[in-house]
């Protein structure tokens, strides 16, 4: 047993969708899972049941790389910025159209002015990172939202058709 074996283990928790008429009408798996993430091995977990949700919904190599790229980048900034937060990550449909909702969220300082963290360029730390525009740029649907003092909640939406 790896390290990341024991670490999902230890962390990760499988919990049913919460019912809703959406999730009652659709065809397709109603699974979320819920990492807590204290530390970047947290990160592995959360991004290895995103791609294994999503890789149940159909999604290609490239997007499982594409969301769970996403995870890393705002898990990331949770852990570095936040001591740590929660991923949940969603099977989700709309019409023919299914996919996968992943929400961060934090209880850090909050981000500030939002607008200039979605600027590409902008870096707090000189990171070679992607950051909160690249992030939004590999993801269908992407929402920061924050308060200061209370934390940060980015939502991020990926459709496999």
């Amino acid at each position: 047993m790896t390290d990341s074996d024991v670490a999902e283990n230890r962390r990760s928790e499988v919990l049913p969708a919460v019912a809703s008429p959406k999730a009652i009408d659709s065809p397709y798996p109603a699974d979320e899972f819920r990492v807590q993430i204290e530390s970047l091995e947290d990160i592995v977990i959360a991004r290895q049941q995103a791609r294994h949700l999503a890789s149940k919904l159909g999604f290609s190599k490239c997007n499982l790389t594409l969301i769970a790229t996403a995870i890393s980048e705002i898990a990331r900034n949770a852990v570095e910025y936040a001591n740590g937060g929660e991923v949940v990550i969603t099977a989700i449909s709309s019409g023919n159209r299914r996919g996968v909702k992943i929400v961060v969220s934090d209880r850090g300082p909050g981000i500030a002015d939002i607008p200039s963290v979605m600027r590409d360029g902008y870096s707090t730390v000189n990171r070679l990172g992607i950051g909160l525009p690249g992030t939004r740029r590999l993801m269908d649907e992407f929402e920061v939202s924050s308060e200061s003092g209370e934390g940060t909640t980015v939502t991020m939406k990926k459709w496999a058709s």
